[in-house]
Parts: C-alpha cells; structure tokens; sequence
C-alpha cells in the first residue's frame, strides 16, 4: 500500500514518524511532495522517502494525506483532481473544508476522510477526529484510523462536530502552552527560575491530564480532590473564577469554531 503525503510540514512529519514508528508501512511505500526546497531536502534525508511531485503523489498512492494549509487547498486539488486513482482513499486535515466542498472540488465521487490532528502527535499524544463519505468503507476507514493511532488517539464523530473537534483539540494545544507559560511566569514572579518553573507547570499539566484519562472521573470531582476547605488551592481557584477563566476558554473555543465554519 502506497501513502502520500502533497505537502510535508510539522503535521505530515509527525504523521510519517508514526507510520515508521509503528511500522505500518516501509519507507519505500511512502512518498511526499513540497513546494519548499527546504522541507524537500528533510524529506530526503530525514524522513528517508521519496521526495515526488503533487502529480506523483496523486497518482500513485492508494492513502493520499492533503497536507497543505487550508488557503491552498482549492490550487492543489485542481492541480490533482484528474490524476487521483478512484480506489485511493483521500485524507484532508484543514479546518473548515467540508466533504460536501472537496467533492465539488474534485468533481467526482471519491473517497474523502476529513480528520483534524493536533501537535501532540508529534510527540506521540495526538488526538484527531475523523469523519469519511459515504464511498468510505469500513476496511478504508480502519486503515486510516491505524496510521492516525500511530501517533496518538483517534475517534469517528459525525462531520457536524469536526469543527467543535478544531475548538477543543485541534486548536487547543496553544491554550495550554499559553497555561503553562502563565503558570511559569507566576512562579517566577515568586522567585523560581524559568526554566524550572516551566519543567514544574508542564509536569502538573501532563499529570493532571493524565489523571483525567486514567482515572475516568469528572475534571469537577479531581478538582474538588485537591481544594481542601480554607486552603491554598481554594483560593487560587477563587481569583481564576472571578477573573473569568472558565468563561475565556468557553469564547476562546466558540471563537474558534466560527472562524473553522467561515474557512
């Protein structure tokens, strides 16, 4: 099975890392192209694959990832449309661009599965929604879906939801290293060095997001476990409850899925 890659950023690398990581597919079955001579020379020497044009890519994978920003979408399937294999199975990763829209871009029937990844998958802890056409079938679907837990987890949900999936995941990840970065700066402000104060924040972030994970109680219940009656905790929860922080991450995330919903 060949898989292909048209545009190899940060995204499509961590997506070939979890390919060859969990050997789904040797380096001579995968491929990918990019307009930058820079990212080609990466793909040639440190992702060892095949560096390919956007035609190449088209027209021979069976697994064709469009990996390119959101803005270039519509110039990169004109240029593709007709070469595509009607087997090959299509995986985008742009917010916003529906199924309904990459078909009329096509102008065929083919086979489409939108997904929205996040970074974390370049570390192995992605988390992407996934949601195919109706010409996807079930075998098509769970060979995407081991390429997209080769990097981290990954869940179907209905199109309807991809873009609050852009919000919560896709996106969210700078929300977070906006936390930790407050965090950090908090404790320097008290005395700790920056560099320890960042390894102290992003530890008790990943922890407490594992906790959630593994523990399967509600963020609410973890929350109360560590605000004890008149204690420290308490009162810092206290001031991020009168500063608005539940409700700034509420309009951060509605912010976000209007803005996916008008790409």
């Amino acid at each position: 099975m060949k898989t292909a890659f048209i545009g190899c950023g940060n995204m499509a690398s961590a997506i070939i890392g979890g390919i060859l990581s969990s050997n789904i597919s040797r380096p001579e079955d995968l491929m990918a192209s990019d307009s930058s001579p820079a990212a080609q020379d990466r793909i040639r020497n440190a992702l060892k694959i095949s560096c390919v044009s956007n035609e190449q890519a088209a027209s021979l994978a069976d697994i064709l990832f469009l990996s390119v920003k959101p803005q270039f979408y519509a110039e990169v399937i004109a240029q593709i449309k007709d070469i595509v294999r009607p087997s090959a199975v299509i995986v985008t990763i742009a917010p916003g661009k529906t199924l309904c829209w990459l078909r009329e871009q096509f102008g065929r029937d083919l086979k489409i599965v939108r997904t929205m990844p996040n970074t974390p998958a370049m570390v192995k802890e992605g988390m992407t929604g996934v949601c195919r056409n109706e010409f996807v079938t079930d075998e098509d679907l769970a060979q995407v879906m081991s390429i997209l837990e080769s990097f981290g987890k990954a869940e179907v949900v209905p199109e309807r939801l991809l873009d609050v999936v852009t919000s919560v995941s896709g996106s969210s990840p700078a929300y977070v290293f906006l936390l930790i970065e407050a965090m950090a700066d908090g404790a320097v402000a008290d005395g700790m060095p920056r560099a320890q104060a960042y390894k102290f924040a992003a530890q008790a972030v990943l922890g407490s997001a594992k906790m959630v994970l593994e523990t399967g109680r509600h963020p609410g219940e973890l929350k109360d476990m560590v605000c004890s009656p008149g204690g420290t905790t308490m009162e810092a929860v206290r001031v991020l409850e009168e500063k608005g922080f539940r409700s700034a991450i509420i309009e951060a995330e509605k912010a976000c899925v209007s803005k996916s919903r008008g790409m």
